[in-house]
């Protein structure tokens, strides 16, 4: 049976370097497995075969060579060359015991495999039991705007005192929202976005999650996934998701895994600290892909995004994605949190850095003032000096101070 495919595929396409290529080629010279995990279509593949030309592959997506895992395992994995990519391993997980068993008669050997998989919950569950201590996992997004703009290894803004040029997507911002940065959208400018994202929401809905546990009716199931997009950037009652639905509301928790599981969305808990105040304690939730996001929303047309009702949601989820895919691309989990009082005190965002806070607040307006550097001001004032320099994140062009440490700016130079 022939399962590797040609490079030759690959090099003809137009390749937009990764920020993750850099820890993971660190993480190959330092474990003997690298576990890839992103939401389908996201460039895994992609990435590891370019990172790792001289690797073999094998792909588990035919069912015919499902079929051979399940039956000879030894046999397919001798029939190999090392290194070895093992693509959407998921679908034959047994797999991983031999994965393990041939890693622990070679201790010394580092960068053996190279493992994907697009279902986060089910490929986990078996890389725990059967490669802790062996695999380095890291997540791939759909792209970042430094990733599209050939930036991929700058540093974010707080981390250095360079000041680059706002990146400028090709069509504009709100084009760029709409379609999102699914690599087959950014590379191919022309093509349908609205019929791509239509065929990855019904493939996502009626073939992934139909191998996720918990989810049996799958219409009912695509209803929640458009009423958690009408509350992206919001706070998220699962009750008052339950009412709509009328479903459970431990069926709601259960598809909510399903979601965080498969990359789709994250959940992002309020900071807390020891505060003499009350702080809301209720977590929000944003989608990780604002073309997937635009797309259950009804939105198609980039001037209809950004004119509608939920342009504000929109941006503020573009931002959360842009400080996402920061830590997770540069392989370093994503310590994002949100402020707000019971009194409507509120910053979007917080990220850990070095022992301190980045506050960042998220503007879906091309005109910042300093009225929107308010609410970092008053964070300052109640935290002191965990609070570091922070940022008003808008959809302009200006870059520059708002207040004292605060800096208005672009999205594009995020």
């Amino acid at each position: 049976m022939h399962f590797c495919i040609s490079n030759a595929h690959l090099h003809a396409m137009r390749w937009l370097p990764r920020t993750l290529e850099i820890t993971l080629a660190r993480h190959a010279r330092e474990f003997p497995v690298v576990v890839l995990t992103g939401p389908r279509q996201s460039g895994k593949t992609t990435l590891l075969r370019r990172a790792f030309p001289r690797a073999d592959y094998v792909s588990f997506e035919p069912l015919d060579v499902r079929s051979v895992a399940s039956s000879d395992p030894r046999g397919l994995l001798a029939s190999l060359r090392r290194p070895l990519i093992l693509d959407e391993v998921q679908h034959a997980p047994a797999l991983l015991s031999y994965v393990q068993e041939e890693v622990d008669a070679h201790r010394r050997s580092k960068g053996r495999f190279f493992v994907t998989g697009s279902q986060n919950l089910l490929l986990m569950e078996r890389a725990s039991q059967t490669l802790a201590g062996r695999a380095s996992v890291q997540t791939l997004l759909s792209l970042s705007l430094r990733e599209q703009t050939g930036a991929a290894n700058e540093a974010p803004p707080w981390e250095t005192s360079v000041r680059r040029p706002a990146a400028r997507v090709h069509d504009g911002l709100w084009r760029h929202l709409v379609r999102g940065g699914h690599p087959e959208l950014v590379v191919a400018p022309r093509r349908d976005a609205e019929s791509w994202l239509s065929s990855y929401r019904r493939t996502y809905v009626e073939r992934d999650v139909r191998t996720l546990r918990q989810v049996g009716d799958l219409l009912q199931f695509d209803l929640f996934l458009r009423a958690l997009a009408a509350r992206s950037a919001n706070l998220l009652d699962l009750s008052d998701v339950s009412r709509d639905l009328g479903v459970a509301v431990n069926t709601v928790k259960a598809w909510l895994s399903v979601l965080e599981a498969s990359w789709i969305v994250a959940v992002v808990r309020p900071w807390s600290g020891n505060l003499g105040t009350r702080l809301v304690k209720t977590p929000k939730v944003y989608f990780l892909d604002t073309g997937l996001l635009c797309h259950l929303c009804g939105y198609g047309d980039a001037a209809q995004a950004a004119s509608g009702p939920a342009a504000g949601a929109i941006f503020e989820t573009a931002v959360f994605g842009e400080l996402y895919r920061h830590a997770a691309h540069r392989g370093r989990p994503p310590r994002i949190h949100f402020f707000r009082t019971a009194t409507g005190h509120e910053v979007d965002f917080l990220v850990e850095h070095e022992g301190g806070l980045v506050p960042v607040e998220a503007k879906a307006t091309a005109t910042p003032v300093p009225g929107h550097a308010a609410g970092i001001l008053r964070l300052r004032e109640r935290l002191g000096d965990v609070v570091r320099p922070g940022f008003v994140v808008h959809a302009g062009e200006r870059r520059g101070p708002l207040a004292v440490g605060v800096e208005a700016l672009p999205l594009g130079s995020l």
